[in-house]
């Protein structure tokens, strides 16, 4: 019987701070299970602060849980964008966020990340000795360097980095992206703002999430090192780790990551912020 054991048992901890050259922290987030999600706001003084706190408020109402289905997380995005949109002139009107992260599922009895992107806060696996980015950026650069237009090691200088082609709010309707991801012992993850990623290469954040054990010390870390490289932006991490995967041994060999299709909708760089193609190139 498995009706006692959640499909991931896991032990997680979570950073954030505001950076060197931010008074305010716009982004959000939530690492409670079977959610882990990071949202980074997004318009402007208090107005992207809201907005990230808007749809991580939401998304809190799910917790407790074992588990969630994806039509769960469509839910809770149909109703986050709807409050987004309903804020009200001078408490986050017209703001929008990014929303990424992970949430625990269970698939025919056996544990699986569902994964969602919307934006270019981002989501790393590190399992069995390879470290990946599972999400991929809805950004300007992103869409060049898909294009051929623009080289991949070029993309973390260019100046329109920090524009990106969907959000919830911010005049974007796009839907998110999704994939469930089959859990085994010992994966970790990590969800982050682009705070962290547009400050450390993927390698440096691979090091760090092999030299610190707990989950708690190595997202504390990484919110450090991003803030000795600069800290331009502000800096959200969580770092979770499966410590016991339900599985079922007969289907172990079939096991492989599943994208989950949704329609997909295409919706300057500012002293590093993140910024809707709406603001820069007139809309979505």
């Amino acid at each position: 019987m498995t009706g006692h054991t959640p499909p991931i048992t896991v032990a997680f901890g979570a950073a954030t701070d505001a950076g060197l050259r931010r008074r305010i922290n716009e982004d959000s987030y939530l690492a409670v299970s079977p959610l882990f999600l990071v949202a980074d706001g997004m318009g402007g003084h208090n107005a992207g602060e809201i907005a990230s706190a808007t749809v991580i408020q939401e998304f809190s109402g799910l917790t407790g849980r074992e588990s969630l289905t994806i039509d769960d997380v469509q839910a809770g995005v149909v109703a986050a964008r709807r409050r987004v949109a309903a804020l009200p002139a001078g408490a986050g009107a017209g703001a929008g966020t990014t929303l990424a992260g992970v949430v625990i599922a269970d698939v025919d009895g056996e544990g699986y990340w569902l994964a969602i992107n919307l934006g270019d806060s981002r989501t790393y696996r590190l399992s069995e000795g390879h470290f990946e980015q599972v999400s991929v950026d809805h950004s300007v650069v992103q869409e060049l360097v898909d294009s051929g237009q623009l080289a991949a090691d070029a993309a973390q200088r260019d100046s329109r980095r920090n524009v990106i082609t969907r959000a919830i709010g911010a005049g974007s309707d796009a839907e998110p992206d999704y994939w469930l991801i089959p859990a085994e012992d010992g994966d970790r993850i990590l969800v982050c703002s682009d705070g962290l990623s547009g400050e450390l290469e993927q390698d440096a954040i691979h090091g760090v999430l092999l030299a610190e054990a707990d989950p708690q010390a190595a997202a504390t870390r990484l919110v450090h090192e991003a803030m000795v490289r600069g800290g331009r932006d502000n800096i959200t991490a969580i770092v979770v780790d499966a410590l016991a995967v339900r599985t079922r041994a007969s289907r172990a060999c079939e096991r492989d990551t599943v994208p989950v299709s949704a329609p997909a909708h295409d919706d300057a760089d500012i002293d590093g912020d993140t910024l809707p193609r709406a603001v820069v190139a007139g809309g979505f």
